[in-house]
């Protein structure tokens, strides 16, 4: 008797299946689905029943570098790594064989029309705009199999040595342009600038021979330089004004 209790005992562990905080059980009773197994321990009759568990926290999958070609027919490889997790269990197990392979499979295709679509300016500038667009075809796609995809992000995109060089001669000459452009600006700043310091010393007395003695004073500090002195023109102007005026007499 004791004996037929303890193999009772054995047989009941022996149907225990226990499914962890982060899995779903789904049930398949003599092959018809039947329930989802919360956490916990559960009773799986073997041959009659079959528990499978679904994970459901989020997983990261890379997606292998694909050969795209853009819109205006660069050749190049991009790779990404997608977030995603089981919503529904039951729609895991049973509207696709191997939701795993399928997601990957599909994000392949979906990156490559994605990429593929845009010029190749817009896939070097616009990275975040083309993951959102290649995160919404996955989604909605995948909705069917019970999947909800938290994020995309498209990782590495390589080109060809010869474009590398190309948009490297390419960036090289748009920062020359820009740094003309920039000292074109200065120059002309500095310019409109002294044309209105000149403006204000001309038109005070005495302000530009004030000017040039304050340069010759900080010119002096340094025993090293030589000063050529040039007389401003006001300077000029005021001995003129002191010079003696000659008499002119006039006969009758």
């Amino acid at each position: 008797m004791q004996w037929i209790f303890i193999a009772v005992i054995i047989l009941l562990i022996s149907f225990l299946r226990e499914v962890k905080q982060y899995e779903r059980g789904v049930m398949l009773t003599m092959g018809k689905y039947t329930g989802l197994r919360n956490p916990g321990w559960s009773i799986v009759v073997p041959i009659f029943q079959k528990m499978i568990k679904v994970d459901l926290r989020v997983k990261a999958v890379d997606v292998p570098d694909q050969k795209v070609i853009t819109r205006d027919n660069v050749s190049a490889s991009i790779n990404a790594v997608i977030y995603y997790k089981v919503s529904d269990a039951a729609k895991a197990v049973l509207e696709v064989e191997d939701f795993r392979h399928a997601v990957s499979q599909l994000a392949q295709t979906t990156m490559r029309n994605v990429v593929g679509g845009a010029e190749l300016d817009q896939v070097l500038a616009e990275r975040e705009e083309l993951s959102a667009r290649i995160k919404e075809v996955i989604d909605r796609e995948t909705d069917q199999w019970g999947i909800a995809v938290e994020n995309v992000e498209l990782k590495d995109f390589f080109l060809p040595d010869d474009m590398e060089r190309t948009i490297a001669k390419q960036a090289e000459a748009e920062r020359e342009r820009r740094s003309v452009i920039i000292k074109a600006e200065g120059e002309v700043a500095a310019a409109e600038n002294m044309a209105k310091a000149a403006a204000m010393l001309a038109s005070a007395d005495g302000a530009l021979h004030l000017r040039t003695l304050q340069t010759l004073n900080d010119l002096s500090s340094d025993q090293s330089n030589t000063v050529v002195f040039a007389t401003p023109i006001e300077v000029l102007r005021a001995l003129e004004g002191l010079a003696p005026k000659k008499r002119t007499d006039n006969q009758g």
